[in-house]
């Protein structure tokens, strides 16, 4: 850890920056995580996620068009660029100068929404989500009415710097209304939006999410302080986040065994590596799916689901570069077997 962190953490406690001190101690977790020590970052994570918990009064049971999100203890790790931008909304509320709308746009499954739970807990805010649901109606201009009242809800929120308003999927009520098959409609709902925005209460973080950018409305664009491009991940990027996700589910279940290297080997394989979201279904649901006494058992279901191939054949491990001692995990032939059946020729590990 840098000497330059310490003295960091030291003045915002001094100061008494909540959300520059968090940040910082996330920024130190991510460095310990970075350099092998997983258990002192996840500790330090645990930390922040616990401390100083405050409760807004903002009850659900009074707002019909917000739900609450609980926050994760789950990985998100993203690339350097994405996460120097989040780092960025974490300063800027931090500051508390009034930079508070951001939108988060990208394809399904690159981290939008997490991302936004990740901030909420680093903040110490509680997140709530728009339920669209309850805003849209089919009756005229009802819709823009409840928007109306939605923001009027928020402004009246009691500790507004203590919450974080999620509009996940915006794009289903504001998108581009030159576009709209229903202009009129469209018109209505979308003015209430840029009315809300305009008027809303500084404190208050909205983060929006939108996997539909190019046909989102221009004009509301505007509003936002900051958009953010989830869709800056690299091959590479994707392998590494594959080996964090692995890595951390290993942890859950105890059960299954740890063999990095041909997991690697198995990612690699992949034509076009999945986003975070389905990444983290895909590993996830390996492991769980794993036969009893098995322990390695979710490196062949990857194998089949990456290859789409529904038997494993020790000739085509072979051409893929695996080792005898990976051959054996992936087909269940014995090394010895493998090796008379191959004539030789692979590695023992």
């Amino acid at each position: 850890m840098k000497k330059k962190s310490i003295i960091n953490l030291i003045r915002y406690h001094a100061e008494g920056n909540d959300s520059a001190f968090r940040n910082e101690a996330y920024e130190i977790a991510q460095e310990f995580d970075a350099s092998g020590d997983a258990q002192l970052a996840e500790y330090i994570l645990a930390q922040l996620s616990s401390a100083n918990t405050f409760v807004p009064q903002m009850n659900e049971d009074n707002l019909p068009f917000f739900r609450k999100l609980n926050t994760t203890q789950d990985p998100l790790p993203l690339p350097d660029e994405i996460k120097e931008d989040i780092l960025g909304i974490i300063n800027a509320v931090g500051h508390n100068v009034g930079i508070n709308k951001f939108l988060f746009y990208g394809d399904p499954g690159t981290g939008k929404t997490e991302s936004a739970k990740q901030i909420a807990r680093i903040l110490d805010r509680e997140l709530f989500i728009v339920d669209f649901e309850t805003i849209i109606d089919s009756k005229l201009g009802q819709t823009a009415k409840n928007i109306g009242e939605m923001f009027k809800q928020l402004n009246e929120i009691n500790y507004p710097d203590k919450v974080i308003i999620l509009f996940d999927e915006i794009d289903s009520i504001a998108m581009d209304r030159t576009n709209s098959n229903d202009l009129r409609e469209m018109g209505r709902a979308t003015s209430a939006i840029l009315k809300g925005f305009d008027n809303l209460n500084n404190q208050l973080v909205l983060i929006a999410t939108t996997n539909l950018y190019q046909a989102f409305d221009k004009a509301l664009i505007r509003r936002f302080d900051k958009t953010v491009d989830f869709n800056r991940y690299t091959r590479n990027d994707l392998l590494e986040i594959s080996e964090v996700l692995l890595n951390f589910y290993l942890t859950q279940f105890k059960f299954a065994g740890k063999n990095i290297r041909a997991f690697k080997k198995i990612m690699q394989l992949s034509e076009h590596i999945p986003y975070p979201g389905d990444l983290k279904n895909l590993i996830k649901t390996s492991i769980a799916f794993s036969k009893p006494g098995d322990e390695y058992d979710y490196l062949k279901r990857l194998y089949k689901d990456l290859t789409h191939c529904k038997e494993i054949e020790i000739t085509q491990l072979q051409e893929q570069g695996f080792t005898l001692r990976e051959i054996e995990l992936l087909s269940g032939v014995s090394k010895s077997q493998a090796s008379r059946e191959l004539k030789g020729g692979l590695e023992n590990e």
